[in-house]
């Protein structure tokens, strides 16, 4: 989703005045304080998390990073964070939800993709005359029909990129959405009504 991915980078990390030049930190070309996996800088008693860190610069980042600080150093075990399964949300109209690989980055790892987009109106919009329509993509690989990504444009998709994030940190596959029950009428039972796919990549037949 280019508009989350722009958003991003104009946040900058505000480090200036901090002083962390003088300790031997060097910061990057952005600003950013470097990290390792555990949120350690290259001084061995400083860590560093959250926005400052540039690494994904989201209000609930930050808490899980700092609790996984607090767990490293103050709780006996090395804790990380996963810096690659990031439900994300932009609350415009229409609104964004997304979560997991971007159809160009999923086919970087899984070059055998399967893409199914959607594009329809919301029944509660059709029943009240409501202009509202919405866009729906999953991006699943084919090998093992697990789920890689979904993004969403239209009402409540920030919601759905939550529950969704649930699922793909679980591995859901195609075929576990597939035998879902669909909640009726809703616009997120197109999650688990899809069928028919928009476009196979690197397909060679059976």
């Amino acid at each position: 989703m280019l508009a989350i991915e722009a958003i991003q980078k104009r946040v900058l990390p505000r480090t200036e005045g901090l002083g962390l030049e003088r300790v031997g930190i060097r910061l990057d070309v952005q600003g950013a304080v470097p990290v390792d996996t555990l949120s350690r800088t290259v001084i061995p008693n400083i860590y560093a998390v959250g926005d400052i860190t540039n690494r994904v610069n989201l209000t609930p980042m930050a808490i899980r990073e700092g609790h996984a600080f607090a767990d490293t150093v103050f709780g006996g075990r090395e804790v990380t964070v996963d810096h690659s399964l990031v439900p994300t949300a932009v609350f415009t109209t229409p609104e964004l939800g997304t979560v997991g690989l971007t159809e160009k980055e999923a086919l970087k790892m899984f070059p055998e993709l399967d893409v199914y987009t959607t594009h329809f109106r919301p029944m509660k919009a059709t029943l009240s005359g409501h202009h509202s329509k919405m866009f729906m993509k999953l991006l699943v690989d084919r090998r093992s029909d697990r789920v890689l990504g979904f993004h969403a444009i239209g009402p409540d998709t920030g919601e759905m990129a939550q529950l969704m994030g649930v699922a793909l940190q679980l591995m859901a596959t195609k075929a576990s959405l597939d035998a879902t029950l669909a909640v009726h009428p809703t616009a997120a039972e197109e999650l688990v009504n899809k069928r028919q796919l928009s476009r196979q990549h690197n397909f060679s037949g059976y």
